[in-house]
């Protein structure tokens, strides 16, 4: 597939399953290779990575995510209503092939910082730009080469004590996102796109 018609191929799925034929084993390899070839600033590569496949997505979503989750919503006063809501859409994400938790490991960015401390306000920076690499180039990569579909959350930081407990994660892996992939089971809408004439200049 040409890269341009990967790139449109890469969507924002919500009803998603796990009709996927493709093995645990090739689905895994794909992340690991598309996480390994995203480029990171100084060849940092500050990304890691926690898979979960299967019955552990069902277990992330609809357990951690959610206890956590609803305690906060309870803490700050939320009405029933919308806990149940938050519920509903949390076991929808549960239902996907897997979940990719995305983190940046502090430990590299502050070595870096130390080590040349004319960039140090930028490497921060630097290293969130590098987990946004590695989470679209992994998620276009499902899309491309299985045709499956995605989607990005950002429950953290309200999960992430539970999910360092859980999947011993080193202190130093700060939690960044969770891309949800599987089988598309209803497309994606029509995307809209802001006139070119306010988004680009083209000098030269």
């Amino acid at each position: 597939m040409p890269f341009l018609e990967s790139l449109k191929a890469r969507r924002t799925i919500y009803a998603m399953g796990r009709n996927v034929q493709t093995p645990n084993e090739e689905l895994v390899s794909t992340i690991k290779e598309a996480i390994r070839q995203s480029p990171s600033a100084f060849n940092s590569q500050t990304s890691r990575a926690v898979i979960l496949l299967d019955e552990e997505v069902s277990t992330f979503w609809n357990e951690l995510v959610a206890t956590d989750l609803v305690a906060t919503m309870k803490e700050q006063g939320a009405p029933e209503e919308a806990m149940a809501a938050t519920k509903e859409k949390l076991a929808s994400f549960g239902v996907s092939k897997g979940t990719v938790l995305f983190f940046e490991d502090q430990d590299v960015v502050k070595g870096l910082q130390e080590q040349f401390p004319l960039y140090a306000e930028n490497f921060p920076v630097w290293s969130e730009q590098s987990t946004g690499i590695a989470a679209v180039n992994t998620w276009t990569a499902l899309a491309a080469e299985y045709g499956l579909g995605g989607n990005l959350q950002h429950y953290n930081p309200v999960i992430d004590a539970s999910v360092a407990a859980k999947y011993n994660v080193p202190a130093n892996w700060k939690l960044r996102g969770q891309l949800n992939f599987g089988s598309i089971e209803a497309p994606a809408g029509d995307k809209d796109f802001m006139n070119d004439d306010e988004r680009f200049k083209v000098i030269g």
